[in-house]
């Protein structure tokens, strides 16, 4: 299949950072790694600041990011897609006793989930309006699943990753276009099998996940109402 024009625009809205040059792309790649490189050191620091301190006893440490970021893949060095690479972020939760202690999960998460987590963990009540779930469940045992997907939104695009598909839909109901992608054989998202007739029951169950994900999202918590933002 191809990519719906929403999808190709994301990646090629920023024309002078698609498709780079390889001399260049080998400067910005080695750019990015350097920033990372400096970024963990700096972790570090501050992780044996509270070690010498006697703060690790006590202290629950998130490490997480921004957007992931794409370095070469589908053409693109930047955020700002549907993708696997742009809709990825680092995330390591540590918290004092942890008998999980440097395991990892395969159980999906997403960034709503730290309140609900921070706050179990620290042993405080959350309010009934937050949103997201308490990872606390998979930070105790490491194959415990706490969601069975991950929700990722971009501009009129919604995405929608389970353990082996990918599923965007692009503007309201999808009406701009969707994309589907199996990982179990296409793990880079290069083969769109939306419309395929062979996909037709996996399609149709992937929109209905989306849906229902979609629309739990956009529920109003509680009584909570969203102050608009003053014009400029």
């Amino acid at each position: 299949g191809t990519l719906p024009e929403p999808a190709q625009k994301s990646l090629s809205r920023k024309k002078d950072q698609v498709n780079l040059k390889k001399e260049l792309a080998v400067q910005a790649i080695q750019a990015y790694y350097a920033s990372i490189t400096f970024a963990d050191a700096q972790v570090g620091r501050m992780l044996d600041a509270l070690e010498r301190l006697g703060l690790d006893k006590n202290t629950v440490v998130v490490f997480t990011s921004d957007h992931g970021y794409h370095m070469g893949e589908h053409g693109h060095y930047q955020k700002t897609t549907l993708f696997e690479n742009a809709t990825r972020v680092p995330l390591i939760i540590s918290s004092p006793g942890m008998k999980s202690a440097g395991q990892t999960s395969k159980s999906f998460a997403e960034m709503i989930d730290f309140y609900p987590t921070l706050a179990e963990l620290c042993g405080l009540p959350a309010p009934k309006v937050t949103s997201g779930v308490s990872l606390v469940p998979t930070l105790k045992n490491p194959t415990v699943v706490t969601r069975k997907s991950a929700l990722t939104q971009y501009d009129v695009g919604y995405s929608v990753r389970t353990e082996r598909y990918r599923y965007s839909a692009w503007g309201e109901g999808g009406q701009l276009g969707a994309e589907l992608y199996d990982r179990a054989v296409d793990p880079d998202e290069m083969v769109n099998l939306a419309g395929q007739a062979k996909v037709v029951e996996v399609e149709s169950q992937m929109k209905a996940l989306l849906q229902r994900r979609v629309e739990a999202a956009g529920k109003r918590p509680g009584r909570l109402r969203q102050v608009p933002r003053p014009k400029r």
